[in-house]
């Protein structure tokens, strides 16, 4: 089929085509050479990576390129379609071989195997039709076979087991009757999959494919590769990004590609302003693709969304949030294969802070989508109670004084039946003062926010345009830092002596926050858990100075 030369855009869903797609090379990204190696030993191995990396795109690379080296038959195969099938696994394994058929006719040409699954699956039965297949195609084969096998994590219960188990199977067959090197590829790494047998038994992924080498990750585009990305586009059609973006990119994407992606898309196709290709990408136009993206809840970040219910991501997500100490706090430490698995799904990263080492939310947007998708009902409901600005100044600036007695009562008044619908009740104060911010700043300011496991605190930099009758050009902005830190009834610095050392360090966490943001006003919010405390013995506030600066605390 003949098509017309078509335009370049930036890749926001599926596997990405060169002829269409801005792209960086996916064999570099996936460390092609490593992966030939292991090939060559004749290792069974997983790729993993969170979702809409480019994992699909490198994998169908690596195919185009073993085959055409002429070493080894290399087939793909996408079992996603077999997930409905859960425990069924006749079902399941019949729409696998299918899948499986369909692979080899499309990449090696060979339609005989696609025409014998149902005769092989009637045959062998659903636990061994895989490896009867996969060894009668070897055997007519004149080069080794290397099998990739997308979308692994997406089986269920029994079926799952039964592929794996069928792989193992034929390890030791390789390479006359089983495929010399296979790839399973996914979300996760497969000692992560819990597995729920029909009969209410529960495995591990690592126990039942206990043949595997070796886990590699496919890492996110590096600084210099969002450049590259970005300057396709430029080379393109002329419309260049403007230097001070990149920074700003890294903070929100820090090279997640769905985002680095989607950021550009909105920038350059879906904001009036951006297809003007004669205008440069500037920060502001960014900014407005983030917020975008946050706000329409773009069916990446619903999946991330759907994450944050589960246990294993609840319980090193929340003291995240928290800000938790626990070598300090005596909080429950996150178990580390928990802490893996969350950072598997490309939800929270290592990195070194003026604190030393933390776990901190992987993204920028990611730390901004996490407290709303938390919060939504509450933010839902909070829609009607601010409808007029009245926590706005004459001069049309933030009056975050006025703002935070009014949460103070909102508090006292609620706080108890909202904390109690919270999955994550560690980082209850915290969430509940984000949405009720969140609602009151939409629209007219942003929220940036810092949190990581093991700062024993978060900060929130609210900054806000004013007057709002006039022109974003003609706008000032307003900086506003809130440090939140909680006395928590189950701590050891709970007594007397211990809140006041909360509320002296609280103090200079603050001061040195605000200096490191620019800005004169600060405020510092604690909320005290110890039990047996009234509400007109929790709610105060006071200035206190630090230096030459004064800090407002607040408590709760």
């Amino acid at each position: 089929m003949n098509c017309p030369v078509p335009a370049k855009f930036f890749n926001t869903a599926g596997p990405a085509q060169e002829d269409i797609h801005y792209t960086l090379d996916p064999l570099k990204r996936i460390h092609y050479e490593e992966i030939s190696l292991l090939i060559d030993q004749r290792k069974y191995f997983v790729l993993h990576a969170p979702r809409q990396t480019g994992k699909t795109t490198s994998l169908l690379a690596m195919v185009k390129k073993i085959n055409a080296e002429g070493r080894y038959h290399c087939v793909y195969v996408n079992v996603e379609p077999a997930q409905t099938a859960r425990g069924d696994v006749p079902r399941g394994m019949r729409a696998i071989m299918r899948c499986l058929g369909e692979g080899i006719k499309r990449f090696t040409g060979d339609g005989e195997p696609l025409s014998s699954a149902v005769k092989i699956l009637e045959e062998a039965g659903g636990d061994k039709a895989l490896s009867s297949m996969l060894g009668r195609y070897c055997e007519t084969l004149s080069r080794p076979l290397v099998l990739f096998i997308d979308e692994i994590d997406a089986l269920i219960g029994d079926t799952l087991v039964s592929v794996l188990r069928q792989l193992r199977e034929g390890y030791e067959k390789r390479p006359e009757l089983a495929p010399i090197s296979v790839i399973l590829c996914g979300v996760r790494d497969v000692r992560d999959y819990r597995i729920h047998l029909s009969s209410g038994e529960i495995i591990t992924g690592g126990s039942c494919f206990n043949i595997k080498a070796k886990s590699l990750r496919l890492g996110d585009f590096s600084e210099d590769g969002i450049r590259e990305l970005y300057e396709q586009h430029t080379a393109y059609t002329g419309q260049i990004f403007a230097e001070e973006i990149y920074p700003k990119v890294w903070d929100l994407t820090h090279g997640q590609p769905w985002l680095v992606n989607a950021l550009a898309d909105q920038a350059t196709s879906e904001i009036p302003e951006g297809r003007d290709r004669s205008r440069p990408i500037t920060p502001d136009l960014i900014e407005e693709a983030a917020n975008r993206l946050i706000l329409e809840r773009a069916t990446h970040l619903d999946q991330l969304a759907d994450k944050l219910r589960e246990p294993r991501v609840r319980r090193v997500l929340a003291p995240v949030i928290a800000g938790e100490n626990w070598l300090r706090d005596s909080a429950e430490e996150p178990l580390p294969d928990d802490l893996q698995y969350a950072m598997d799904l490309g939800l929270i990263r290592r990195e070194d802070t003026e604190r030393g080492k933390a776990l901190v939310v992987a993204n920028a947007i990611y730390r901004e989508v996490i407290p709303r998708e938390l919060t939504f009902l509450i933010e839902e409901s909070l829609a009607s109670c601010h409808a007029r600005p009245w926590y706005a100044e004459a001069d049309g600036k933030l009056g975050t004084k006025r703002l935070l007695r009014e949460f103070q009562q909102f508090f006292r008044e609620n706080s108890e039946s909202w904390l109690e619908r919270f999955d994550y009740k560690e980082a209850g104060f915290q969430l509940l003062l984000q949405a009720f911010l969140q609602r009151v700043v939409n629209g007219g300011g942003l929220i940036d926010r810092e949190y990581a496991l093991g700062s024993g605190r978060v900060d929130l930099l609210v900054r806000w345009r004013y007057p709002a009758d006039k022109p974003r050009a003609e706008q000032r902005e307003q900086r506003v830092v809130l440090e939140l830190k909680t006395i928590r009834a189950s701590s050891r610095r709970a007594g007397a002596c211990g809140a006041n050392r909360v509320y002296s360090e609280g103090l200079e966490q603050t001061a040195v926050y605000a200096e490191r943001a620019g800005t004169a006003e600060a405020h510092l919010i604690v909320c005290d858990e110890r039990p047996g405390r009234s509400w007109d013995e929790k709610i105060w506030d006071r200035p206190e100075r630090r230096g030459d600066r004064i800090i407002h605390v607040w408590g709760l």
